[in-house]
């Protein structure tokens, strides 16, 4: 099952308001597994960027000032998300605003009822509980230490981790490079079920004369033993 992991920064909070969108980023994944194929860019919004707005995202007017139109570049994102469900944090207010900017565009846009919202899922499993993008990481262990400012690409990166935990979690030991340390393992085999385990070491046991003398003494009764042709 593909999925696409989606978020926007914007100048303010209301496109009906005159806002715009400033950014988009995507991460495609396959199975709940990010594939590495992202969608990134960075949008003229035709606007000057409120300082409030700059001081969440980093993004200014001078910076955005020479960055594609919506109307130039919104071909290659529906084309990147496809028919693919989208996965968002707070789905309402992204998909409020790409539904603005598809509309000058003469497209129908986005059905919020077909997006899955990581926010909503985030509350229903921890009620009274931050759901915010930080908070979840921090509830995870997922390392958003490189968070300076808010970021679409980033923050889909991010989220697509917080999401797969919210779906149930990791397993661990399931062959994630990021998780094993070979150094400390040793050698490394994987089983039938794809699980990873360590490689027994070779054991050597001491045979006392007397087993030893057992044992060639079964032998000699066998009938065709393959023992004597060794």
């Amino acid at each position: 099952m593909r999925e696409i992991v989606l978020d926007t920064e914007t100048t303010g909070m209301d496109p009906a308001k005159g806002d715009r969108l400033v950014e988009i980023g995507c991460v495609e994944l396959d199975n709940h597994v990010p594939t590495g194929r992202v969608y990134h860019v960075y949008l003229n919004p035709e606007r000057e960027v409120p300082a409030e707005a700059e001081a969440v995202h980093g993004l200014s007017t001078k910076f955005l000032r020479d960055k594609p139109l919506f109307a130039q570049v919104y071909t290659d994102l529906l084309d990147f998300i496809g028919e693919s469900r989208l996965v968002i944090h707070n789905a309402e207010f992204d998909i409020k605003f790409l539904n603005a900017e598809l509309g000058k565009v003469g497209h129908s846009g986005f059905k919020l009822k077909e997006t899955v919202d990581t926010l909503k899922m985030a509350r229903e499993k921890f009620p009274g509980s931050p759901a915010n993008l930080d908070a979840l990481c921090r509830r995870f262990g997922i390392d958003n230490s490189n968070r300076e400012f808010h970021g679409a690409l980033l923050d889909s990166e991010l989220l697509a981790e917080v999401y797969l935990e919210l779906m149930g979690g990791r397993q661990h030991g399931l062959g994630l490079s990021s998780v094993l340390d070979k150094a400390t393992l040793g050698p490394m085999v994987s089983s039938q079920a794809g699980q990873v385990r360590k490689a027994r070491e070779p054991r050597h046991f001491a045979v006392a004369e007397s087993e030893l003398e057992a044992h060639r003494g079964l032998i000699e009764k066998l009938t065709d033993a393959i023992w004597k042709n060794a």
